[in-house]
């Protein structure tokens, strides 16, 4: 039987080598539905008990369950996306601002952080990639080096970057085509999450999507990239694989949104599926097309999405080397 109480705790597992080293954070279950985290952290936890994993140097924090109200009714968010806005609140409205009041400070008191998320739609895992170093108003970093080493080395074949730009992007169109819609979607640090909020901390860190929802497979993917991380980082004596080869890199560059219940797709999309110039995507309620602006790729479709809210983004192959 499913408690109907809201949790009023948030749990962390820390581990503390005697030698100094990074300081290296995992979350699992920032979305409650997103469970192969969960099971990652759970499996470390017991190789960690049972010292047949030992910590060599540094501080490990584990927190298998970052959102517990959204976990206990095995949904994405309890009262809201905790993925999103992520910031200290002054004044918290809702569980996801309070759990952001305590994840925040822990977030800042790390070096790296990895993020295990999963999706909704089949496809291989992939990494989302922060910016290449820079002082712009957008998202100012200058790890880009240490972040994509880590992202190079999580296992996958697939990496996904320019997630704050283009968020951006679709706020200021939303603006200036003056869009009545939620008020979320005109608020440029509501593409704030987990990682993004890391980079104004001086931490870099990946998000890991590590497969479909009820893929088997996905906690082992999961585990896999803790093991890789702590290695890449000297904190246990664990083998260093090389990165996958032929990484594929996307960029997004842009985000199309649902201006009307009735607009359609023109088929079933799932994320990554390659689309032509000119290639027909959608069509809006009143018969126009909805079309590829150049060679790329569908990301993140959502057929369910509501009017004002965001339809997919579109990709392009990057050109940045890892």
């Amino acid at each position: 039987m499913i408690s109907s109480s809201i949790p009023s705790t948030l749990q962390r597992h820390q581990f503390a080598a005697l030698e100094p080293g990074p300081r290296l954070l995992v979350l699992g279950a920032v979305h409650g539905n997103e469970t192969c985290g969960t099971r990652a952290i759970e499996r470390l936890l017991r190789e960690l008990d049972s010292g047949a994993l030992a910590l060599t140097r540094g501080l490990l924090t584990l927190v298998p369950v970052t959102n517990p109200l959204a976990y206990q009714k095995k949904q994405r968010q309890g009262e809201r996306n905790l993925n999103r806005n992520m910031r200290v609140n002054a004044a918290p409205a809702n569980f996801e601002d309070r759990i952001s009041n305590v994840l925040c400070p822990w977030i800042a008191e790390h070096d790296v952080l990895l993020d295990l998320h999963s999706f909704h739609t089949a496809g291989v895992p992939f990494a989302m990639l922060g910016p290449e170093d820079n002082d712009g108003d957008i998202e100012p970093f200058s790890h880009a080096q240490a972040e994509q080493r880590m992202a190079a080395h999580l296992g996958t074949t697939r990496i996904v970057e320019g997630w704050m730009g283009t968020y951006a992007r679709g706020v200021e169109r939303r603006r200036k085509e003056g869009k009545v819609g939620a008020p979320d979607l005109l608020d440029r640090n509501y593409g704030v999450g987990t990682t993004e909020f890391a980079r104004t901390q001086g931490v870099y860190g990946i998000t890991l999507e590590c497969g479909q929802h009820d893929d088997p497979h996905a906690p082992e993917v999961a585990y896999h990239a803790i093991l890789q991380t702590l290695a890449l980082l000297g904190m246990a004596q664990l083998p260093l694989e090389p990165p996958r080869p032929e990484i594929e890199i996307i960029r997004l560059v842009d985000v199309i949104d649902m201006e009307h219940p009735a607009d359609a797709f023109t088929r079933e999309w799932a994320s990554f599926d390659r689309v032509a110039k000119g290639q027909a995507i959608g069509h809006r309620h009143d018969g126009t097309a909805v079309t590829a602006p150049d060679d790329g790729y569908i990301v993140f479709p959502n057929p369910k999405a509501l009017a004002g809210n965001e339809w997919f983004y579109f990709g392009v192959k990057s050109n940045r080397k890892l």
